[in-house]
């Protein structure tokens, strides 16, 4: 237990198998998926966390997890090894099936309610790890104390269709609904999927909702239980965030993301007093031929171009052969494009085969993303609707 007069601990929820961005997610966990080549999903969360000062980080984990701690490395690369704070690993975590898994993130959250309290925390921040953006997270946590919430709900405001998030509404700052993935929502103002918990204000909650004995199953998603019932039992109020926020969860939309982070409109990767950390693994430098064309591009350590590469991401480990076009791709690493080949609104993954010829769409747009994985092909994508 800790005996700070205030504790806050993070809770990072990456046990999702994220059916939504397969094939990406078929041999990985969504948080371990790649980011901009160098990182993983996860990496944004730990970041934010590890620049607001959060040394108490909590991961939940359970579809594939020794994937994810390899990546993990004990907290060592965000200074999140310490002896007495720091990075803990929290079950479950069985196996390659959904078996004996948490029936959803509110389940997921009541089974970790417990050690959260024996810690001695009165503050829990609990946050998904499929989101693009940079949030200083110590003034969320002082307003969090000085209103006295049961809840803080991070929002924003997108332009999309917001019917497949969390919808707030607010008066004064306080939330006065909020409706999980709505038929017709009403606004644009959406969860950011951060938020900051009371512990016993959730702890009351899980009372209220809960028959005695329970494992908390009935939980389900927390977006159709805990939240909307301390909006209607308790003070709840919005931390508006004002800049960038990408979900990442689907295949056009993580394709859109890295697009934005190519054209400048993402984060900024480059932000000095904010960089995105990472487990790094050794590369040499990117290598160009003097015939090379590369236009308003990416490009990370350990690539070699000697094609043309025009608007696209080019991972560590992707050749690019004289001869070659890619165009409007993110080839996230270890790939050959062999001379011949034509890509546009194409995702390889690590290890794919990319095929001499044109592959993917000459229209990008909602569903038409090629993504390529090692072993087969899939032009699968959902529809984003501005």
């Amino acid at each position: 237990m800790n005996g700070n007069a205030s504790t806050t601990v993070a809770l990072i929820l990456a046990g999702g198998r994220g059916s939504r961005l397969s094939p990406l997610t078929d041999a990985r966990p969504k948080p371990a998926v790649p980011l901009a080549g160098n990182y993983r999903l996860i990496d944004v969360a730990l970041s934010n966390l590890t620049h607001s000062g959060l040394r108490d980080v909590w991961i939940v984990e359970q579809y594939r997890p020794g994937l994810l701690n390899r990546h993990l490395a004990g907290g060592r690369p965000w200074d999140l090894d310490g002896t007495r704070s720091g990075l803990r690993i929290l079950p479950p975590g069985e196996g390659d099936t959904e078996d004996g898994f948490a029936e959803g993130n509110g389940h997921a959250l009541f089974q970790q309610l417990e050690a959260v309290e024996e810690f001695g925390a009165d503050t829990l921040v609990v946050l998904s790890a499929d989101h693009l953006y940079q949030l200083d997270l110590r003034p969320v946590l002082a307003q969090h104390a000085e209103l006295g919430s049961d809840l803080t709900v991070v929002t924003t405001e997108i332009a999309e269709n917001p019917s497949r998030y969390g919808v707030v509404t607010t008066r004064g700052g306080r939330v006065t609904t909020y409706d999980y993935k709505p038929d017709d929502p009403d606004g644009h103002v959406v969860a950011t999927e951060v938020f900051v918990f009371d512990v016993a204000a959730l702890r009351r909650a899980c009372d209220a909702l809960l028959p005695a004995g329970s494992d908390g199953a009935e939980l389900g998603d927390y977006g159709e239980t805990l939240l909307p019932h301390l909006v209607r039992e308790g003070t709840v109020h919005e931390y508006r965030l004002e800049g960038y926020w990408r979900d990442l969860g689907t295949i056009d939309a993580y394709f859109r993301a890295h697009m934005e982070l190519i054209e400048g409109g993402g984060i900024d990767l480059h932000r000095r007093d904010w960089p995105l950390l990472t487990n790094l693994h050794e590369s040499a430098p990117a290598r160009v031929a003097p015939d090379a064309e590369i236009n308003n591009s990416l490009v990370c350590p350990g690539a070699d171009i000697a094609g043309r590469v025009d608007h696209s991401l080019i991972g560590p480990g992707v050749r690019v052969e004289r001869g070659a076009t890619v165009r409007r791709c993110v080839l996230l690493g270890d790939v050959t494009v062999p001379a011949g080949a034509h890509l546009e609104s194409v995702i390889a993954d690590h290890g794919a085969t990319i095929p001499t010829g044109r592959t993917g769409q000459t229209k990008p747009g909602p569903g038409n993303i090629t993504v390529l994985v090692p072993g087969g092909t899939t032009d699968e994508g959902d529809a984003l609707t501005p």
